[in-house]
């Protein structure tokens, strides 16, 4: 294996396209298709199945994915930082970010990025925590924001606060005239929750049991915005960071109320612990605490220090 095809292969497994990693790569298809071949032939395997949608990985191509994203990127990152060392940064960096701290901060750090570093490309990447662990460690992303118990990640990590939870309800619904909701009549509500694989319901499900009391959820969603517009519609409560609603707060959308028990999570700024950082990476870095410290200093986002 040669880094070429395999960093032909990664590009034609993100993109499940020969035509559009022809365009990001600047490489005619049929050189493509060939270097694929050539990769196939050696491994004796076959590593997509390809059909009109495009390309999808089988078996052995998600293996191969798993075991080479992490080197092909580093070795990009590589030649990233020696063209870095003679000028400005340069290259490709992801940053992963939860979906509640995404929909606070990933506008206005974009805007900072592309102004003070124009030669870096960002890429930024919403999912849930375990997600952006995973792809942490498989060297698929750079740094990320999270939640979590910083201990037991096996990552570089770094404590940026605590994030309250607060009760979260549809207009009209009684929670902005309250000064605190008992967090025990919030449980027994009817409830819009993300899936039992996350952390906030964990967070929930814990402080229900210890009350004894058993959930009322009819509906989940796994994503952000559909949650908040299930709650929107009058579907039922939710427990979220108050920063995350901020906006349809201020429209009048939605109301929320800080509940008599705090609950809070601890947000941490990850990375690789194993890897070297790149020059790219460092930059962004450094301009994202100061990001986070602005949020903070204008109240957008109101994060407890540890």
């Amino acid at each position: 294996m040669d880094f070429r095809q395999l960093r032909t292969f990664s590009c034609v497994a993100e993109l499940g396209s020969l035509s559009k990693a022809s365009d990001t790569l600047r490489v005619a298809q049929p050189a493509l298709s060939r270097q694929i071949k050539l990769l196939e032939h050696e491994l004796r395997t076959e590593l997509f199945t390809r059909n009109g949608r495009g390309m999808v990985l089988t078996e052995a191509g998600r293996l191969l994915l798993a075991r080479t994203s992490g080197i092909v990127r580093q070795i990009d990152q590589i030649r990233d930082d020696i063209q870095s060392s003679k000028g400005p940064p340069s290259g490709q960096v992801v940053l992963g970010l939860v979906p509640t701290v995404s929909c606070v901060l990933s506008a206005r750090f974009a805007r900072c990025c592309v102004e003070k570093f124009p030669g870096i490309s960002l890429r930024i990447v919403e999912s849930y925590s375990g997600h952006l662990v995973e792809w942490l460690h498989r060297g698929e992303m750079d740094l990320a924001i999270l939640y979590g118990r910083s201990a037991d990640l096996h990552l570089n990590v770094e404590s940026l606060g605590r994030d309250n939870i607060v009760a979260v309800g549809p207009r009209g619904c009684g929670l902005a005239r309250k000064k605190s909701v008992d967090i025990g009549w919030l449980l027994r509500q009817r409830l819009v929750l993300p899936s039992h694989s996350h952390g906030l319901r964990a967070l929930i499900e814990h402080a229900a049991a210890q009350r004894k009391i058993k959930l009322d959820v009819q509906l989940e969603a796994d994503s952000f915005r559909v949650l908040t517009s299930l709650v929107e519609e009058g579907l039922g409560f939710a427990l979220l960071p108050p920063s995350s609603v901020h906006g349809e707060v201020a429209d009048g959308r939605l109301e929320t109320a800080p509940v008599s028990k705090p609950m809070t999570r601890e947000l941490i700024f990850a990375s690789p612990i194993d890897r070297p950082v790149s020059t790219a990476s460092l930059a962004v870095t450094a301009l994202l605490r100061e990001e986070v410290a602005a949020c903070r200093k204008e109240g957008v986002w109101d994060i407890k220090l540890s």
